[in-house]
């Protein structure tokens, strides 16, 4: 069966790195957009991470453009206005397409193994997946939900 620890992704040093790191970790997959006006929820994602990262929570951010074109198109950019704005030091990628023919294995592999409430792909930036210490997709939390009301969720799986 395929894991999420079966993939490998682009990091900001355009570096491919294996998944696999992660094993054993508590997951937080986000896709991000600085330009969104969910963009506050850096803050929120970076609360949780300082929160839990001791007990073993990961938030990684995916930077993507798929929607209305709200990144940066340098991730240099990208990386100094989440660090400025919003403290943010927990692991950030490389841009990837999250979503539509062009979307990045790792995110169908995601939305495969929790649909959305209207479609199976990802409808809007700030799309949440957490997945447990044995890489399975536990829960997928909308946009629109600040991270912070996760919290109940992350602790049960810790």
């Amino acid at each position: 069966m395929e894991s999420i620890y079966d993939f490998s992704m682009k990091t900001k040093n355009n570096e491919v790195q294996s998944m696999g790191e992660y094993a054993g970790k508590v997951l937080l997959i986000v896709n991000t957009a600085s330009k969104c006006g969910f963009a506050n929820q850096f803050k929120e994602l970076q609360e949780l991470y300082d929160d839990y990262k001791e007990q073993g929570l990961v938030v990684l951010g995916f930077p993507s453009d798929n929607f209305n074109n709200q990144e940066f198109e340098d991730i240099d950019q990208t990386m100094e206005f989440c660090e400025i704005n919003f403290g943010v030091n927990f692991p950030m990628f490389g841009k990837t397409d999250v979503k539509g023919d062009q979307a990045n294995p790792m995110f169908k592999f995601l939305t495969s193994r929790k649909k959305g409430m209207l479609t199976e792909g990802i409808k809007w930036n700030f799309t949440k997946f957490l997945i447990d210490r044995n890489g399975n997709v536990v829960e997928r939390i909308a946009p629109q939900t600040s991270p912070l009301k996760m919290k109940t969720s992350i602790e049960k799986v810790l």
